[in-house]
């Protein structure tokens, strides 16, 4: 039996506890198994770009971070204030309230991911609930700003966790599904996901809730 490709384990152990980079660490241990183990170089770039080429949907969030990252470099958050700036009547509690509906729906027709504190708070939600809060109450406190901005993420939460369960086929559901069989009740996912819109209309309720009392001790504040 050939122990050597067992040298790759190694490379990698050693590699980390050198705090090594770590794609380097990983590419130069499987090219090293890869050849240790009798295949040619030609055969380990091949395997190597067969298994990118087939998991690629992994990398995908790799790419949409620089490139929000070039957006928010570029103005994309002073573009996010000047919108919402420009709309008349618009409040951090209207605009909330909305993304919060926005993102239970998403969530409970399976496109979880079409939000996110990356992708979605950070550029957009948050830079506008501020500008909102500015435009309705003046200058902000540092604290005030603070909590802004912790209600703009509570609400993508609050909206993706009692969105998502709506959504029979995601694995929150399945995760229920087999707690409540291990105890002796035999539910469908199509069950738990109907009993799931209940929760989620009271999560809804509660967090508008939430969202509007801050308006309002915003504008108390201001006063």
């Amino acid at each position: 039996m050939n122990y050597w490709p067992l040298l790759g384990i190694a490379l990698v152990v050693i590699g980390f506890a050198l705090r090594f980079n770590p794609l380097f660490v990983v590419v130069g241990s499987a090219l090293a198994t890869g050849l240790l183990a009798g295949l040619d170089f030609v055969a380990v770039i091949e395997a190597l770009g067969r298994a990118f080429n087939d998991n690629r949907y992994i990398s995908v969030t790799w790419i949409i971070l620089p490139v929000i990252g070039l957006l928010e470099r570029y103005g994309l958050q002073q573009r996010a204030r000047a919108v919402i700036e420009s709309v008349r009547g618009a409040t951090m509690g209207k605009l909330l309230t909305f993304y919060l509906l926005f993102r239970q729906l998403t969530a409970a027709l399976g496109m979880k991911d079409i939000g996110g504190h990356p992708q979605a708070v950070r550029p957009l939600v948050a830079p506008m609930a501020e500008a909102a809060a500015e435009k309705s109450h003046g200058r902000l406190a540092e604290d005030d700003r603070e909590k802004v901005l912790a209600m703009s993420a509570a609400t993508d939460n609050v909206g993706l966790f009692f969105g998502e369960d709506i959504f029979f086929a995601i694995a929150s559901i399945l995760l229920i599904q087999g707690v409540f069989e291990s105890y002796g009740y035999p539910l469908t996912p199509l069950q738990l996901s109907v009993w799931a819109i209940p929760t989620a209309i009271c999560a809804f309720i509660i967090h508008s809730w939430r969202i509007r009392a801050l308006d309002r001790k915003l504008g108390r504040a201001a006063k």
